[in-house]
């Protein structure tokens, strides 16, 4: 499996899925048009700043709130190649793994890791290394079924593929 490496955009805690994706742009599920909207609410210069492979790093309960599939669609869109946060949501971390967005839980690295860092994340071995801080942290390494759902980049491709 990959790995994930980039620049660190961080938020605090109950990141809700209003925020990740307002309301008023849900009238298109079409990845790309909601990736020019992601994170807006909370962060008006993220669609701006993001580049492909770049990190977001959150406190507690990231993806709270509503259940929709277009706020982890958003963020995978946008260029994000992975959300490292101390909790999740329950039905966002699950929306996340069925479209192939990559999570790590891990409490340690939430609270340490500082925006702008450049951090790389080992998906098969869940650590992730703080390249600006040279601080490794223990991540939650995804159990094997879920590293091929997220390789074969969401749970349709993966089914499809088998």
């Amino acid at each position: 499996m990959k790995e994930a490496y980039g620049k660190v955009f961080k938020y605090g805690d109950n990141v809700d899925t209003d925020v990740i994706i307002p309301a008023r742009y849900l009238n298109s599920s079409e990845a790309s048009e909601l990736a020019k909207h992601c994170m807006e609410d909370i962060d008006k210069d993220f669609v701006d700043k993001v580049n492909e492979g770049d990190i977001i790093v959150a406190n507690k309960n990231f993806g709270c709130g509503s259940s929709r599939e277009h706020a982890p669609l958003s963020i995978k869109a946008s260029g994000i190649s992975c959300v490292i946060a101390e909790t999740f949501a329950r039905i966002f971390y699950r929306n996340s793994i069925n479209i192939g967005l990559p999570i790590v839980e891990c409490a340690e690295a939430a609270k340490e890791i500082k925006a702008g860092d450049i951090v790389k994340v080992d998906f098969d071995t869940g650590i992730i290394t703080d390249e600006t801080t040279n601080k490794k942290y223990q991540g939650q390494a995804f159990p094997p079924f879920m590293q091929k759902i997220i390789d074969s980049e969401g749970l349709v491709n993966y089914i499809n593929n088998k």
